[in-house]
């Protein structure tokens, strides 16, 4: 959770990236891509926490209306502890709770940045025997990549901003905004702080 007395920017202050109608229309046209490549049958959608929660749901809602219809699990990755940059280590807070073995999976997250969770995932799904493993991001900010990775399908590619809105967030906050905003420079939690200020927690982005 963010300190008290963390200053926060009122959510009309931002700076919208995209907006909650962009975001529905693109969103709609990655179902139309989607379902036109995907198995009818048994197909196991694995959406990344946090993040990923109001995507993949919308996603999951609109490949519903195009009678594709998902069999939803979650896992929790975590690679960043405190720090606003990945240690390289990626561990599982929260483990899937049905197998993948000989199914189609379609792992769902919110932003493809180093690359290393998206990478370690899918991999992990391969080993655990999945018969396939596609990739469907919210964002991408291929500036960042550490790791030779690219997602199968992305919804937006951005530059080097940290994003909240739409699930994204910034120390818990800013996840219920209905579209994507670039948060100031001087809220972000690398920004240094002023005397007597605290920061953001930064354990939220990127991955």
């Amino acid at each position: 959770m963010t300190p008290a007395g963390t200053p926060c920017r009122p959510f009309h202050a931002l700076r919208p990236l995209f907006t909650a109608d962009e975001i529905r229309a693109r969103v709609h046209a990655m179902a139309d891509t989607l379902a036109a490549g995907l198995p009818d049958d048994e197909l196991r959608c694995v959406a990344l926490l946090n993040g990923s929660f109001i995507f993949a749901a919308d996603l999951a809602r609109a490949l519903a209306d195009r009678d594709v219809h998902l069999v939803i699990d979650f896992m929790t990755p975590a690679s960043y502890g405190g720090e606003t940059t990945s240690s390289g280590s990626v561990t599982l807070k929260h483990d899937l709770s049905l197998p993948v073995d000989g199914r189609d999976v379609l792992l769902v997250d919110d932003i493809l940045d180093t690359g290393r969770t998206l990478q370690t995932v899918c991999r992990l799904l391969q080993e655990r025997g999945a018969a396939s493993v596609r990739t469907c991001v919210l964002l991408d900010k291929p500036s960042r990549r550490r790791v030779p990775v690219t997602a199968d399908l992305a919804g937006f590619v951005i530059d080097d901003v940290f994003v909240v809105g739409y699930g994204l967030d910034c120390g818990g906050r800013y996840r219920h905004l209905p579209y994507l905003a670039a948060l100031p420079p001087d809220l972000a939690p690398d920004a240094p702080a002023a005397a007597g200020e605290s920061r953001p927690d930064p354990a939220c982005q990127p991955r």
